[in-house]
């Protein structure tokens, strides 16, 4: 991509209607530049309107990617439950392509008492058959496990980071939120100049000039994420993080999951171009 989109998670609150076209609409007239569809819940979007979907986002300009739904588990002990996983990883990937969508993201996993290690060895035996099957039907949609939050949660950097690596098809989903939640820190400058260095080191340029981020304000415990809030009410430091992002020239998607989405996604845009505009 040329640039760095600034979106939502979902419907802005101020759409017109609840439905994904009226959200791409509404996206357009907030100067924004990309959403997320949300399948979170599962995939119920037919044939016809995700063509429609498509039409409106290339009229518009706006750039999209799609969430999966959050009952995949890949690491599941029960057979069935990670076929289901898959073939929901597939119906995500098949509807976003027919959006016009470039990525999809994912929750890849849970440890469930495993070793991380152990986890990524399942993980990465249960996703390689869908990737295989993407490239089958030529759908060429980035396939993103997401950076987690709590620490029951398969997705730390550099899990996500070696499925990038390892298996074509894959890149990451940098949930730079959820990595504060998690790591306690990750809240500065430095720090997220030191992510975006190993993500260039592991995956070179094109992951910078491909990225797909989320961002919101956390709430976090021992264990990790609790809720999301809003930029202002929560202790992330987002100007330092978008400073790192402009002095890295990344580009892709950067959608936002606060609360009240839409404010804080032009709250993340204007202070990104007056970054910009004083460099």
């Amino acid at each position: 991509m040329n640039e760095l989109f600034f979106g939502t998670g979902g419907v802005p609150h101020s759409a017109r209607e609840r439905s994904t076209t009226s959200g791409i609409e509404r996206i357009n007239e907030l100067g924004l530049g990309s959403m997320e569809m949300e399948f979170v819940h599962g995939v119920r979007m037919s044939q016809a309107v995700a063509d429609r979907v498509a039409e409106v986002a290339s009229q518009t300009g706006i750039k999209l990617s799609a969430h999966a739904p959050y009952y995949i588990n890949l690491n599941a002990k029960e057979p069935a439950k990670i076929a289901a996983s898959q073939e929901r990883i597939l119906k995500t990937a098949r509807i976003a392509a027919r959006c016009g969508a470039e990525s999809i993201v994912f929750h890849a996993a849970f440890y469930l008492g495993n070793s991380p290690e152990a986890t990524y060895a399942t993980v990465k035996k249960h996703l390689a058959p869908v990737l295989d099957q993407l490239k089958s039907e030529h759908n060429r949609v980035w396939v993103r496990p997401e950076i987690m939050g709590k620490s029951s949660q398969f997705g730390t950097i550099e899990e996500v980071l070696n499925l990038s690596a390892e298996l074509d098809g894959v890149m990451p989903a940098i949930d730079f939120a959820h990595w504060h939640a998690r790591d306690g820190r990750a809240n500065s400058y430095a720090e997220f100049t030191a992510i975006l260095a190993r993500v260039k080191e592991r995956l070179g340029d094109i992951a910078l000039a491909n990225m797909h981020i989320h961002l919101s304000g956390i709430a976090y415990g021992e264990k990790g994420e609790r809720n999301h809030l809003n930029l202002k009410e929560s202790d992330f430091h987002y100007a330092e993080l978008l400073q790192a992002l402009k002095d890295f020239g990344v580009r892709g998607l950067l959608i936002c999951e606060s609360p009240n989405l839409e404010e804080d996604a032009l709250l993340l845009q204007e202070t990104y171009r007056r970054l910009t505009r004083t460099a």
